[in-house]
């Protein structure tokens, strides 16, 4: 008789663990891993263009990418590989439009995405990331070009933007196909605002949450379901703030971290598999907002 193989567990669907990094306190490149526990570790020493105004997201199914940003007036397109170790490396040379404030997600389960942003003014293009980590030239923008905006994971092979500042806070999204094209605007549901950060959670939905709204940050929440529609907003749990960065761990979980209340904070807030923000944990490493997050192995 041939062995019977167990079926795979809901926490073999995703990647067991994450990593924060760069951001502003000003600028720096230290990272901090994620646990597939949750648990934050301490600094690591930064790898790459010290820099803030990042995206980031996963490729390759167990690696992650951290790309663009600035540094005072100075943009970048620069990248930087995390492995399934979660090693940062060094510098690659910028491939798109330099710009900074962008958003980044996964798409088609191995591949992943950047988009929008600002150049010297706001920006709607994207760049698509294969497989190997290779990021390709500008695709031409659809949807409205926007900054200050967020991007996650949903359906098991999809993504989605969401929010932003156009001049004004937005709360519109735009899916993105298994194949990583991306669809036109969506009417906004929930409370527009800028700044606020996603991640994946319950192997196929999302979760948009925190931001900044006229004159204060918020903690409302949003859920996206596994068909990438964005619901109304979810009171707010933990301190409100923006420019936090958010990712997925333990497979099927998730976790906010860090952002800024007017002055910096390090706190982070679990995501349960169902979708639930938990209250504050006390931080661990550098304070500082602007950041990204991805998960990898």
């Amino acid at each position: 008789m041939f062995p019977i193989i167990p079926a795979a567990s809901a926490a073999d669907s995703g990647n067991q663990e994450g990593i924060f990094g760069y951001g502003s306190t000003p600028a720096t490149a230290v990272t901090n891993l994620v646990s597939n526990a949750g648990v934050v570790a301490t600094d690591t020493t930064g790898v790459g263009t010290a820099r803030y105004g990042v995206g980031a997201c996963e490729y390759g199914e167990d690696k992650g990418i951290f790309g663009f940003g600035n540094n005072g007036g100075t943009k970048y397109g620069v990248t930087n590989l995390v492995s399934n170790t979660g090693v940062v490396a060094t510098d690659v040379a910028a491939v798109g439009t330099v710009r900074t404030y962008i958003a980044g997600c996964s798409y088609g389960e191995d591949k992943g995405i950047f988009g929008f942003g600002q150049t010297a003014g706001l920006a709607g293009e994207t760049n698509l990331v294969s497989n190997t980590g290779v990021v390709a030239t500008d695709v031409a923008a659809v949807g409205t070009a926007r900054q200050y905006l967020a991007a996650c994971e949903y359906g098991g092979d999809k993504g989605i933007f969401g929010f932003g500042d156009t001049g004004s806070v937005t709360g519109v999204t735009n899916l993105v196909s298994n194949a990583g094209v991306v669809a036109t605007d969506v009417a906004a549901v929930g409370t527009a605002r800028s700044y606020p950060a996603a991640c994946g959670y319950g192997n196929d939905k999302g979760i948009f949450g925190f931001g900044y709204v006229p004159d204060s940050g918020t903690g409302v929440t949003n859920l996206v379901s596994n068909a990438g529609v964005v619901a109304t907003d979810v009171a707010a749990v933990g301190t409100a703030r923006y420019g936090p960065a958010a990712t997925q761990y333990g497979g099927d979980k998730g976790i906010f971290g860090y952002g800024s209340t007017g002055s910096d904070v390090d706190e982070t807030n679990l995501v349960s598999n169902v979708g639930v923000v938990g209250t504050d944990v006390t931080g661990v490493g550098t304070a500082r907002r602007y950041l990204a997050a991805c998960s990898f192995n």
